[in-house]
């Protein structure tokens, strides 16, 4: 029995694109107990992954106080391997066979993050997310995205305003896509975000008639949340965890970039894409005045036609690819 310590992301999106190297250690060591180390929001999202035992949910402290507290917890086990994609240093002071750590060195402006991870394995071909839940979690979902009518999967908000698409654009995106001549002509409109974001996603969710509005704002968990996603049809949103997720799930996905950087970030996998604003990462975020505390919006460089345009491509895209109907 090997057991392996995985110490992995605080954020949703970064843990979500990890999973995929937590699914390659299961599968190569098949009789292998994995224990994971991560922040508390992306906990959920590793208890029904395979070879998991055991999650351990990271709680910010003072200084080094909570690698100092999960090192208490650890330091006891026997470790086969100590993969450690923070870069903290704890795998040095740990009883194990084998130390995997990440290197901020090794970040350059070509990588994807995946990329920069899979190399803490010298893996050559990143293995894509890979996210599971419960068959309980997958009967919530379905209780709340019923099947056979289209969904459009809508992520209007993200953790920092810069990044946030402006909401009367994701109004008229909906409005044009779910119209008798639009792309999803009809389609019900799931919007996923978190409870304390309800109130910036208001005019979105206003937008769509009651009867094809599904609110999912804050009314369920992460795992249920990307249960949920699965049962999308196709998924539009800003650079965020949720992004990632609906990627992972192998929807059609559209992840809308501005001041963060696509070839770092963008989503993964052959059903992904991405549509950024004109000006360039660098041209945002090096402008005069820019604050990452108190500048607002820096996505209205991205017109909704050029989402509209970016979203068909991709949806020709898959239908032509892999049989989407």
């Amino acid at each position: 029995m090997k057991n392996i310590l995985f110490i992995t992301a605080t954020r949703i999106g970064d843990a979500v694109l990890s999973t995929g190297i937590l699914a390659h250690l299961a599968t190569r060591y098949p009789d292998c107990r994995i224990t994971v180390a991560c922040g508390e929001v992306p906990a959920p999202l590793f208890t029904a992954l395979p070879g998991v035992v055991r999650v351990i949910p990271l709680r910010k402290f003072a200084g080094v106080g909570h690698w100092l507290w999960l090192w208490l917890r650890c330091v006891l086990s026997r470790w086969f391997m100590v993969v450690d994609l923070r870069g903290t240093g704890l795998a040095w002071f740990l009883p194990t066979w084998r130390r995997c750590i990440f290197r901020g060195k090794r970040r350059t402006t070509t990588l994807h993050r995946l990329q920069e991870i899979a190399h803490v394995l010298q893996i050559e071909e990143p293995p894509l997310p890979r996210l599971e839940v419960s068959p309980e979690t997958k009967d919530v979902a379905q209780s709340l995205v019923p099947g056979g009518e289209f969904v459009l999967g809508i992520g209007p908000t993200t953790n920092w305003i810069g990044k946030q698409w402006p909401a009367e654009n994701f109004v008229t995106l909906i409005t044009r896509l779910t119209g008798a001549d639009g792309l999803f002509p009809g389609a019900l409109v799931a919007v996923f975000g978190a409870e304390n974001e309800h109130a910036a996603a208001t005019p979105v969710l206003d937008s769509v008639p009651q009867e094809r509005r599904l609110d999912l704002m804050g009314r369920v968990d992460l795992p249920t949340a990307y249960a949920c996603l699965e049962r999308c049809d196709f998924y539009i949103g800003n650079d965020s965890g949720l992004m990632h997720m609906a990627a992972a799930a192998g929807l059609p996905t559209l992840g809308l970039f501005g001041p963060s950087q696509d070839r770092h970030y963008a989503p993964t996998g052959p059903r992904a894409a991405v549509v950024r604003t004109r000006k360039s990462y660098d041209a945002l975020v090096e402008a005069p005045g820019f604050n990452h505390r108190t500048t607002g919006t820096l996505m209205v460089g991205l017109s909704v036609d050029a989402v509209i345009a970016a979203a068909a491509e991709l949806w020709e895209r898959c239908r032509d690819g892999d049989g989407v109907s």
